[in-house]
């Protein structure tokens, strides 16, 4: 097997291509233990030229332009690859590429820091406004509703629903680049509505912590709820030059219910995912993402959730019930410590048969039938759900104060919880969060 081409290439170049890509290499040769010796290279050339990947590539500091120039150049001279999306901020594009075209690349291409495997990424799916005491937060005798706060959604999208109406001020779609806003898939819809519904199809009863806050929807995953790598960071770089093209009117928040598994780098700071989210946070977004709903393993926590920046939200089953006593840590989700060891979730919120906006007809909504409340409502469980309440209680925390940093709107959400503050911080984080209780006074 280590006298193909393309065996030596993955030997040789192991340092810069993450294992999954090195993998993914490897077993285009499986099949060859079978195939008489005589017609291996034939197999081989036609292999080399014809498998397609797609990938990440990061360039070393400072070199993102004449990579992506270089790169772009010898992708030109390869059948069937090409360059795709250049992500400036975390100094990476995405590319298809063929094994040969990959062997070029690291061959004529010294600006490669490495290469990664473009993996799959999906939505984190597996009463709840009470249940975290975001139902009426009053301070200075105005009650705080997220008005003037805008959330950015990065999920499958957000159907224009009644309880939305007039607050879905902006919308990117990195699957099918439509204009308008949609959900083709029902997860981000969900999502918007933790954050953000109004309640007003139910007379208030099934509204977000936030029901005035102003939502924008990225559309990084498709249909049935998965996308890529290049997909999540397209629309992370996206919320951020956003905010670079509209300073005076800005993204505060990113609710991500989404994530793969965490693979172990040499540090957190080399996975793509990570670095985009980080970049988000270090541009002032807070930047709220799901644990996983891979629990009750322990190191389950999902990327870019391992980040030790951005607010990672486990959660909690509050068993309909807005009586704190009778909450548990909801066995699905996914513990800590990071594959890095370092303490995760930061913080739980409710995430257990979670009623929320419903977007009609879309994968979901006709999967799960029974999942239907009345006509406009729907309901979930799962990290994804926590996720956006914890952000709707950010934006509570940003409309009382809209100076504060992501650092200080995470602390306070952590110094604000009621419950669970001295058990395992990698099963409960600080606890479960409460509006009341991280609001500021002043």
């Amino acid at each position: 097997m280590f006298g193909y081409s393309m065996v030596q290439m993955v030997r040789a170049n192991a340092h810069k291509l993450d294992w999954p890509l090195r993998e993914s290499v490897l077993q285009l040769y499986k099949p060859f233990k079978w195939t008489p010796c005589f017609l291996h290279q034939f197999f081989e050339t036609k292999l080399k030229n014809r498998k397609k990947m797609s990938v990440i590539i990061e360039f070393e500091e400072g070199c993102h332009e004449t990579g992506c120039q270089m790169a772009g150049e010898v992708l030109q001279k390869e059948k069937r690859s090409k360059l795709k999306s250049r992500f400036n901020k975390i100094n990476c594009c995405s590319a298809e590429v063929t094994p040969s075209a990959l062997h070029s690349l690291l061959s004529e291409c010294s600006d490669i820091r490495k290469v990664y495997l473009n993996r799959e990424v999906k939505a984190l799916l597996d009463t709840a406004t009470e249940a975290s005491h975001a139902k009426e937060v009053v301070r200075n005798g105005q009650t705080l509703t997220g008005k003037g706060v805008t959330v950015a959604v990065v999920d499958t999208g957000i159907y224009p629903h009644p309880d939305l109406e007039g607050r879905i001020i902006g919308f990117a779609d990195m699957v099918n680049q439509k204009t308008e806003p949609y959900d083709d898939n029902g997860h981000g819809t969900h999502c918007a509505g933790d954050v953000a519904s109004s309640g007003a199809s139910s007379s208030g009863q099934y509204r977000g912590p936030a029901p005035e806050a102003n939502l924008i929807g990225v559309k990084v995953l498709n249909k049935q709820g998965s996308g890529t790598l290049a997909d999540i960071i397209e629309g992370v770089e996206w919320c951020i030059q956003y905010n670079e093209d509209n300073p005076n009117e800005p993204i505060d928040i990113i609710s991500m219910s989404l994530g793969g598994d965490a693979l172990r780098y040499d540090n957190e700071q080399e996975d793509p995912l990570v670095r985009a989210v980080e970049e988000a946070w270090s541009a002032g977004i807070v930047v709220c993402v799901a644990a996983g709903n891979s629990g009750p393993d322990p190191q389950t926590i999902a990327s870019p959730g391992v980040s030790e920046k951005v607010i990672t939200v486990g959660a909690l089953d509050d068993n309909n019930t807005a009586n704190s006593d009778d909450d548990t840590v909801a066995s699905f989700s996914s513990r800590g410590p990071t594959v890095y060891g370092k303490e995760k979730p930061d913080i739980l919120a409710p995430g257990v048969n979670i009623i929320s906006l419903r977007s009609p007809n879309s994968y979901i909504d006709k999967l799960q039938k029974s999942s239907r409340v009345g006509s406009q409502y729907f309901t979930m469980s799962g990290t994804s759900m926590a996720t956006p309440i914890c952000a709707g209680i950010a934006a509570l925390i940003l409309q009382q104060n809209p100076d504060l940093t992501p650092d200080e709107v995470k602390e306070l959400l952590k110094n604000g919880t009621d419950k669970w503050k001295d058990e395992d911080p990698n099963v409960y984080g600080a606890g479960a969060v409460n509006a009341e209780n991280s609001v500021p006074g002043q």
